[in-house]
């Protein structure tokens, strides 16, 4: 299968970091995200895999690659998987076994994975509630952090366990509109 083309991935990148900076960052859906964006510490990743196992390589690259980076350099990774997974329940299906990949790398608490989709659904809701994109993503991305990086920032940031809470009511009251004016409007970065 031939590889993305420049254009392309530079089309991938760009909607990517305008999700990040508007409504991860631009929300405060995650209080953590600004200071490795403003330090340059994420490496974003592109997946040319087409497949679940292709997916699952990459992931496995980029799990190792995070665990031998210097943190001061690269703190926390996204890999984007734009041509497979476009369905929820197969990307559900693959976090089963990128969780289990994670134990088999002996990683499992020294990085975690979080999970976005452009359908992500959080059981119990339906498709289209507005608390689903918290963890609305452009793209599948599979974020790698490490555990050590959360550990510090949940200690600066004393109410983390409200944050999901906090980021349903912000979306509550942005609403379906106001989420689509909201992203449709230019990053400051």
């Amino acid at each position: 299968m031939p590889s993305t083309s420049a254009a392309f991935h530079d089309e991938i990148l760009q909607a990517t970091r305008h999700w990040l900076t508007r409504a991860v960052i631009g929300l405060n859906l995650c209080p953590f995200a600004k200071s490795v964006h403003v330090k340059k510490q994420i490496r974003y990743a592109i997946s040319e895999a087409v497949d679940m196992e292709g997916v699952l390589i990459d992931l496995e690259t980029q799990l190792r690659a995070l665990d031998e980076a210097n943190a001061a350099e690269i703190d926390t990774t996204l890999l984007i998987v734009p041509r497979a997974l476009g369905d929820f329940s197969d990307y559900n299906d693959c976090l089963f076994f990128a969780d289990r990949l994670l134990r088999q790398l002996r990683l499992e608490g020294v990085l975690q994975i979080a999970s976005f989709h452009p359908y992500y659904q959080f059981e119990g809701t339906d498709a289209d509630d507005i608390e689903n994109y918290t963890n609305r993503a452009p793209y599948p991305i599979f974020h790698l952090l490490r555990e050590a990086s959360i550990d510090r920032a949940v200690d600066a940031f004393p109410d983390a366990a409200d944050i999901y809470e906090r980021n349903q009511d912000t979306l509550r009251r942005l609403g379906h509109a106001g989420w689509v004016k909201w992203m449709s409007e230019p990053s400051d970065d």
